[in-house]
């Protein structure tokens, strides 16, 4: 199964009902991302540490996850600032820096580490299944809960088939290389999982049917909201519309 690394845990985040976890998360990430203000996106920011704090998230798988967005956004820091004309900075050969590309850069680094923590401390926290439950409380369509809930069930297997192939073309004696003959057979590979991926469907449907599935997925277990649940999500609620002030009104210039 896809390592689930944040989901044990007692905190306070850990014991939230999932509803209100959801809510919080889109809430905050919506706000975050209509925000280009550093009055507003700092706060913002800490506001984001502070929930991985509260869920009592490894720091080291934090920040190994940071890392690998980072590396993402470096690819704007290395062209953003030198493509928005602006105030010149420095330069370096033909390419000029400009205040304004810096500027939105660092906007688009710190909104998307504020996001991605937010994500990750309420997100993270909670087995896919059960957030598929809670998106379903939020009258999202059941076809895409149960794309994601098989999508994510599923990955992890056409990864172990796409290992076995791997395994299978060493043992003879394949040697990559950057030739005609490496080319075809990797693409022989995608075509065989693209095969077995279709094959496996049909298996599995097959196997529903027999087992009486029509289309939905019955749970016995119920959500319901607790004092902890309405005052964790209102207080977090509370400080978005901090933030929402701070960027869309001129309290602080």
């Amino acid at each position: 199964m896809i390592e689930e690394s944040f989901l044990e845990g007692d905190s306070v985040i850990h014991r939230l009902d999932p509803r209100a976890k959801v809510i919080t998360a889109v809430a905050f990430s919506i706000v975050v991302a209509l925000s280009d203000r550093f009055v507003a996106l700092l706060p913002s920011f800490l506001i984001a540490l502070s929930f991985v704090f509260l869920a009592g998230l490894s720091l080291k798988r934090v920040c190994l996850r940071l890392l690998m967005v980072n590396l993402m956004i470096l690819m704007i820091w290395l062209s953003l600032p030198f493509t928005i004309n602006g105030e010149t900075l420095f330069s370096l050969g033909p390419l000029t820096a400009t205040r304004e590309g810096i500027c939105r850069a660092a906007v688009l680094t710190v909104k998307s580490n504020a996001i991605i923590l937010t994500l990750m401390a309420f997100i993270a926290t909670m087995p896919v299944f059960t957030l598929g439950r809670a998106l379903m409380y939020f009258h999202i369509p059941e076809k895409i809960v149960y794309l994601l809930s098989f999508t994510y069930r599923y990955i992890h297997v056409i990864h172990m088939e796409y290992s076995r192939l791997v395994n299978a073309i060493k043992i003879r004696g394949f040697d990559p290389r950057n030739n005609l003959h490496t080319y075809r057979t990797f693409a022989y590979i995608v075509g065989m999982l693209l095969l077995k991926s279709y094959e496996r469907a049909n298996r599995v449907r097959t196997a529903m049917l027999c087992r009486g599935f029509r289309g939905k997925f019955y749970d016995l277990n119920e959500f319901s909201f607790r004092a902890l649940d309405w005052m964790v999500m209102f207080t977090s609620l509370f400080a978005i519309l901090g933030i929402g002030i701070l960027q869309w009104t001129r309290i602080i210039d």
